[in-house]
């Protein structure tokens, strides 16, 4: 059996080849296999072993003995499971700790057998330049500051859109730390200041983002959320005022017992010694940057080399719009019908109607895309179902406010405008975004319930029907080929449409 008939195909999964990326980090080794080099490729496979490769490389220059065997026995599984998943493309990378052990080219030996294949081993420029790739891969239009993380070192690199700028790497990864300093953070703000101060094209990163990569800073992004008792549980696109940053990282590494710390179950148990100091290097790197705003990814070197290996044409394809497109091909009934949509929908912004701007239009299409993809649920529950479906979705180039409004836009699409139906998580997710962008997801999600009570979900009718404003007037026009689709439900539906956009509503048959 094909994976395109396991996994359930996407209109292009057949042109597609299952790719494994293998990260030898100095923390964790970790595969994961994406379905293939395209701009929103899932990941069909994802597992990680903490093997703490790096922990002792400060001060012993060796990789620990049973780091080594914890890897080793990793990178066989994975081979294995590569295997299985009919992975013809596995590419293997490491990062600091191997790359700086006097011993890292004897494992390299070892390791390549047990992977059983070539392994590559990344330079810090190079481990900088895929972190970067990571964050196009992630994000539309970056630009800022990216910095990666790692248990052995820390690489930063400034990116403008599809430019990427200076770059640095710097001996700042949480093991590294914990071992220089016999495990009293103390010591090292001197030494993260030190190294830090050593880079002076960092304070081009001056009110810009700065996108923070990097498994120990996800789980101080998964603590700060639990903090704030935040409505989502997606570290992609979480971000945080700079300010409140600093004074949450200056908490987190003060804490006398970091166990305590709400949320640290959720934190796997060989990273959470590691939290603290991943939370000082952040501190120090936002004071001495002065960031608009920290933003998490989860997206990284093994995403940046994915983005690599991908056409240019690929690259510049927007990852929220072909995220949605092909979603809606899974589980939608017409990926057309959700295209017209999109076209049915413009008429409610253009003339004297609505205004939006492109990233409006952009997340308005993106809801037009999802707002089937519920269909197979009960009717009590789609709603409900689709909300939590979208706001917790793998989708990327898209930060959370946005995340929020394309959920809310898809439930008000199945429940309608009536707040009182409203479940814990819609209410939560009300209050984290604007009263405006609430107002517009009720607005299409009304727009959409109308277009279903003609299309019925499937293409060639709103094609043929128009929304026009005339005056005090919205006005929808259907040909008398459908005209026994007017009645009641439509004219109900309608009726809410036209109150949402402050006009009074009325139905034409044409011909």
């Amino acid at each position: 059996m094909s994976l395109t008939q396991v996994f359930g195909g996407r209109g292009k999964a057949t042109e597609l080849e299952p790719l494994g990326v293998i990260d030898i980090g100095s923390n964790s080794v970790r595969l994961v296999v994406y379905e293939g080099a395209v701009r929103a490729a899932m990941p069909i496979f994802n597992e990680k072993v903490l093997c703490g490769l790096g922990k002792s490389i400060a001060s012993t220059g060796h990789l620990g003995a049973e780091s080594v065997e914890r890897a080793l026995e990793a990178l066989r599984r994975f081979r294995a499971i590569a295997h299985i998943l009919k992975v013809k493309n596995l590419r293997v990378l490491a990062t600091a700790a191997v790359r700086e052990a006097e011993d890292g080219h004897d494992f390299i030996v070892r390791a390549e057998k047990a992977a059983g294949t070539r392994i590559e081993v990344l330079s810090g420029e190079m481990e900088a330049q895929f972190a970067a790739y990571g964050i196009r891969m992630g994000f539309m239009n970056a630009d800022g500051l990216a910095a990666d993380l790692g248990g052995g070192s820390l690489e930063v690199i400034d990116i403008y859109k599809d430019r990427l700028n200076d770059a640095a790497t710097l001996p700042l990864g949480g093991l590294r730390l914990i071992d220089q300093t016999a495990n009293r953070i103390e010591r090292a703000l001197p030494m993260v200041d030190e190294s830090v101060a050593r880079i002076n094209w960092l304070v081009n990163g001056r009110g810009r983002p700065f996108y923070a990569v990097g498994g120990t800073w996800r789980a101080l992004a998964k603590l700060h959320m639990e903090h704030t008792n935040y409505p989502l549980r997606v570290m992609h696109g979480y971000s945080i005022p700079t300010r409140e940053a600093i004074e949450f990282c200056q908490f987190v590494r003060r804490t006398k017992k970091v166990s305590t710390l709400r949320g640290m179950e959720e934190v796997a148990r060989a990273r959470r010694d590691v939290v603290p100091y991943g939370a000082l290097v952040l501190e120090r790197l936002l004071e001495a940057l002065a960031p608009s705003e920290v933003i998490f990814s989860v997206f990284g070197i093994r995403e940046g080399l994915l983005f690599s290996l991908m056409t240019p044409h690929e690259q510049a394809k927007d990852p929220l719009l072909c995220f949605c497109e092909d979603y809606a091909r899974l589980r939608s009934r017409s990926v057309a019908h959700a295209h017209e949509l999109c076209s049915w929908t413009d008429a409610l912004f253009e003339g004297d109607g609505l205004k939006e701007t492109e990233e409006d239009r952009r997340l308005r299409h993106a809801a037009c895309l999802l707002s089937d993809i519920g269909w197979r649920a009960h009717p009590d529950y789609r709603g409900e179902q689709s909300l939590n479906v979208v706001a917790h979705s793998g989708m990327s180039g898209i930060d959370h406010p946005g995340r929020i409004f394309l959920a809310l836009a898809v439930y008000y699409r199945h429940v309608g405008s009536d707040e009182a139906k409203g479940d814990d998580l819609s209410a939560r997710l009300r209050l984290a975004v604007s009263k405006r962008a609430q107002k517009r997801a009720r607005i299409i999600g009304a727009a959409i319930r109308a277009a279903h009570m003609l299309s019925i979900g499937m293409p060639g009718v709103i094609d043929e029907t128009k929304l026009s404003y005339e005056g005090p007037k919205l006005v929808l026009t259907i040909p008398r080929t459908y005209e026994a689709l007017d009645g009641e439900r439509l004219r109900r539906r309608f009726g809410m449409l036209a109150e949402l956009v402050q006009r009074e509503p009325e139905i034409r048959i044409l011909g």
